[in-house]
């Protein structure tokens, strides 16, 4: 029987995530319609500050990474966590509470560092959960529990901003609450982690091979159920991330309802919490890339509706809202355990355990996907003619616009995710095999080197 890590150790490990939480969908939901509605900057500008910041992750992730797997070799998750801890919690205080007179500037500033120090934090931190188990179905129940806490966390992150809005920039709005938030959960979840959760102790199946940076990165393309994964993440990650973008809009504007737009919101990643187990249950009885497929094939179904929908169809968004958050619960379980699967393929190949370089990979990709889809929706509006707070509210330039962006192009970049993923083959069969062989071969080596008949003239005795 498989060993299961104790609850107390699943919830301290968990708990990080809730106050992380903020500082990713959130940021691309909430922070860009903060900006343009209440600072006052235009809807091509913060695209061009977000999608910049991306690019310069694409350097900076995958050194940090690789730093983060080399560096120090005692307690090298741990450490990570504690040293980032303090100066993300100041960086998320001046992107959520910006003073009179901000502009581009500081918002390029205060997003730039809060990406640099999250990434300090969140790749050491999913490494670290990658880590506690070689289990094949103890480590979706791993991420279920972190990804749950993320979810609670999204959903407080996303209420605060509309407990009081954020209309009047100059007083505590509502992502001054959010900047609250972040500075006292994060360090106090981030020391109870480190106190209760022990670092993972792996015993290397070959001697390691300590691959330098750009030789990681050369293993790493070669890990064929990586590099497809990745692929397939990345185009399933802008999919969620367009509708999360242009959720604010699209209600407000679309749909004719600003009041719903809160309440909807929670509503989507309440529905998440609850499908959670129930992906992790199925995956348990299955292989976890056919009920992600079968996850993100439903999705698509519910979700075309919404591209068709206008003003008075609050009720029938409802219904997709619930839908659609319950197939989300799958897109935050499924692949995350998946990524440990295939950063063991890696370790059984090398002896090296770069589970951090491998999330810097898979956290670059997230992030591009969500600057992506600002990057690109953004600019698509304002040529449009689409106006964030128009004049006239009866205006309906550009909401054609949004309608396609919002939930059509979506369901076309799923359809792509499900195709790339139609030819994966890692689960827990073959895993096993893998494990088995690693096995196999070690033992042969190790036997051929006892069975060497010894040369007594040039062994000195």
């Amino acid at each position: 029987m498989e060993k299961r890590l104790p609850a107390r150790h699943l919830i301290a490990y968990g708990l990080p995530g809730l106050p992380l939480a903020a500082l990713t969908l959130p940021l691309y939901v909430v922070v860009p319609t903060f900006y343009s509605e209440a600072v006052g900057l235009s809807l091509s500008v913060i695209g061009a500050v977000l999608l910049a910041i991306r690019v310069f992750d694409a350097i900076n992730d995958p050194l940090i990474g690789w730093a983060a797997d080399h560096w120090p070799r005692k307690f090298r998750r741990k450490m990570w966590l504690g040293l980032a801890c303090g100066p993300l919690a100041v960086a998320s205080w001046a992107l959520f509470w910006p003073p009179q007179g901000a502009d581009a500037l500081w918002l390029a500033a205060s997003a730039g560092l809060l990406s640099v120090f999250y990434t300090a934090m969140i790749l050491p931190y999913s490494a670290w959960g990658a880590e506690l188990s070689e289990s094949y179905t103890e480590r979706s129940r791993i991420v279920a529990w972190r990804e749950g806490f993320v979810l609670a966390g999204t959903l407080v992150a996303i209420a605060l901003p509309f407990s009081i809005g954020w209309k009047d920039q100059g007083s505590l709005h509502g992502l001054a609450l959010i900047a609250i938030m972040v500075a006292i959960l994060l360090p106090v979840a981030t020391i109870l982690a480190l106190m209760v959760v022990p670092e993972p102790v792996r015993q290397p199946r070959k001697q390691a091979t300590s691959l330098s940076f750009a030789s990681g990165l050369a293993a790493m393309r070669s890990n064929r159920h990586f590099f497809r994964l990745i692929i397939a993440f990345f185009v399933n990650s802008l999919a969620n991330a367009l509708p999360a973008t242009l959720f604010l809009l699209y209600v407000g504007r679309n749909l004719g309802h600003d009041a719903w737009r809160g309440p909807l919101l929670v509503l989507y990643f309440a529905a998440a919490i609850v499908g959670m187990p129930l992906w992790t249950w199925l995956a348990s009885r299955s292989s976890k890339h056919r009920i992600w497929m079968i996850a993100m094939s439903l999705n698509c179904l519910f979700f075309l509706p919404a591209a068709f929908l206008g003003e008075g169809d609050t009720a029938i968004f409802t219904l997709i809202c619930i839908a659609t958050g319950l197939c989300l619960g799958a897109d935050l379980v499924l692949p995350s355990s998946m990524q440990a699967d295939v950063i063991e393929v890696d370790s059984i190949s090398s002896g090296e355990s770069r589970a951090a370089l491998y999330f810097s990979i898979w956290s670059l990709a997230s992030k591009f996907a969500l600057a992506l889809a600002v990057g690109i929706s953004f600019p698509l509006l304002d040529l449009a003619g689409f106006v964030a707070v128009p004049q006239d509210i009866s205006a309906r330039e550009g909401t054609l616009t949004l309608a396609m962006l919002y939930a059509l192009a979506p369901v076309v970049l799923k359809l792509a995710a499900i195709a790339i993923m139609y030819g994966y083959r890692l689960d827990a069969q073959s895993l096993a095999r893998l494990r088995a062989n690693a096995s196999e071969t070690t033992a042969t080596r190790d036997q051929r080197f006892f069975d060497a008949p010894v040369d007594l003239a040039t062994s000195g005795k």
